[in-house]
């Protein structure tokens, strides 16, 4: 029997994080682990007319060593909104956007307290859309992370991409908006 491949959470976390996921017997994603700043684990990646930018969930002030599972969300300066802007933005003029739109704005219009149970219903939602069909349950006791590859990503349809040229390792929600339910395929390649 196969490991469990262990992640952290992430918010529409790289397409590489995907690509794990999606390869993957099982998964678990660690609750246990320390929260580590400035990582995927609040933050995603996504292309914007002018070139990639970083969306990210403020969250609340925390001591060292603070279990990710524990991480608020802060709602001040609303991000929710910035955040769906920046991506109606983004992903307006995508092929499937409208189609998948209906499904991500409650995310952006409900308030969440922790980052992990916005992190999990986001993952939930697009491991639905998408097909990834790998079982993940929630460790809450310390784990190590698995280490993820870095496959060289082959280029997919990207909006921007005649000005900006492809963009590799974007949140799963380029790829998403872009492909559509292809994008399994992609993700298993």
């Amino acid at each position: 029997m196969d490991e469990a491949l262990v992640l952290s959470t992430t918010y529409l976390g790289p397409v590489s994080w995907w690509q794990a996921l999606a390869k993957a017997d099982s998964a678990s994603i660690n609750a246990a682990e320390h929260y580590v700043k400035q990582t995927w684990r609040n933050r995603c990646r996504i292309a914007m007319p002018d070139g990639p930018t970083d969306l990210v969930v403020p969250v609340c002030s925390t001591p060292n060593h603070t279990p990710v599972r524990d991480i608020r969300i802060s709602d001040h300066g609303a991000w929710r909104h910035h955040h769906w802007n920046a991506l109606r933005t983004a992903y307006g003029k995508s092929p499937f956007f409208e189609y998948y739109a209906d499904d991500f704005a409650p995310f952006y219009e409900r308030r969440f307290d922790f980052l992990i149970d916005f992190n999990e219903g986001l993952r939930c939602l697009v491991a639905q859309l998408l097909d990834v069909e790998t079982p993940v349950s929630i460790a809450d006791t310390f784990e190590p992370l698995s280490p993820l590859p870095s496959p060289p990503q082959r280029p997919y349809y990207q909006v921007f991409a005649q000005r900006l040229g492809f963009l590799p390792d974007l949140s799963i929600a380029d790829l998403l908006f872009n492909m559509g339910p292809e994008g399994i395929v992609y993700l298993k390649m």
